[in-house]
């Protein structure tokens, strides 16, 4: 556990301590746990010192209080009337949580790896805390534009429904989401499932604290203009099938960070499956040793 910016953050290290810093930022309602420890291990053996971590108000991190859940009318006032939505934080200070993990861990600057949520939580860091970013790595994330398109319907329908009450539940929905994030049929994932369910499960749930985080996104607005200021370089990632985060998200985030780069990932939903774990990890070794390199 690292104190930081007045929280606690639960965080893990693969790698050698002497080893090129990397920061590896998960999203919205994900544990730590989700990077696969065998990620994890892959990039450590690239020559990266990985650091994964639990978001503020998820897995073992410090839980906060207040924020109502969100409500469709909420989302329709936001998207039609542009009312901002409330929200007890912003991703900006997740993005301060970030940087003070790295001044517990007297990491100056680091390679950040965000995925969803987290891209936009590297984001902000790129924007506000420049010095402390060696490149950045954005995947299946977006700027806030609000003219990305929305997810899909049944995406949509995922993201908003009641959290489940026992742990079958948990386990069948986690299970279900999962299919329908990663789009199509990977064997090697599906096998993983309950085991992973069941990490996620034991180590503890804060429905409230989802709903939390979602707010966070929403209320952060657009970071489109900001994102044309960021110097540190940039690899975007995104597949092209992505039913949360349009793949239109990847295009405009890559369109709005000068000099960056775009990869799109042929059959590549919103997850990083086994299969695709060797495309991912070889073009994110190639880009933070690429950006050593520049500097």
């Amino acid at each position: 556990m690292a104190r930081t910016n007045g929280i606690d953050l639960c965080y893990e290290i693969f790698g050698r301590d002497d080893a090129e810093p990397m920061l590896l930022i998960m999203g919205l309602g994900a544990q730590m746990i989700l990077w696969d420890d065998e990620f994890c291990q892959q990039l450590a053996a690239r020559g990266f010192r990985v650091v994964r971590f639990d978001n503020r108000d998820i897995g073992k991190s410090s839980k906060l209080t207040g924020g109502k859940p969100l409500k469709p009318l909420e989302l329709l006032k936001l998207r039609f009337l542009k009312i901002p939505v409330e929200a007890p934080y912003r991703l900006r200070d997740m993005a301060a949580d970030t940087v003070g993990l790295m001044d517990a861990l007297g990491i100056t600057s680091a390679h950040l790896v965000g995925a969803s949520m987290g891209g936009m939580i590297a984001q902000e860091i790129a924007i506000a805390f420049p010095q402390r970013v060696r490149s950045l790595t954005s995947i299946m994330s977006t700027t806030g534009n609000p003219k990305v398109p929305p997810p899909t319907r049944e995406a949509g329908a995922m993201l908003m429904a009641p959290p489940p009450t026992t742990k079958e539940e948990f386990l069948t929905r986690f299970a279900q989401t999962w299919k329908v994030l990663r789009v199509g049929s990977f064997p090697l994932d599906e096998a993983k499932d309950r085991e992973r369910a069941e990490r996620v499960f034991a180590r503890g749930l804060n429905p409230a604290g989802v709903g939390r985080q979602l707010r966070a996104i929403l209320a952060s607005g657009s970071r489109k203009e900001r994102l044309r200021a960021v110097k540190a370089p940039t690899l975007v990632i995104h597949g092209t099938v992505d039913p949360l985060v349009r793949p239109e998200g990847g295009k405009d985030t890559a369109a709005s960070i000068p000099g960056a780069r775009l990869m799109m990932v042929e059959g590549m939903g919103h997850a990083i499956p086994i299969p695709m774990w060797p495309q991912i990890i070889d073009a994110i070794d190639r880009h933070a040793h690429g950006a050593k390199a520049q500097q």
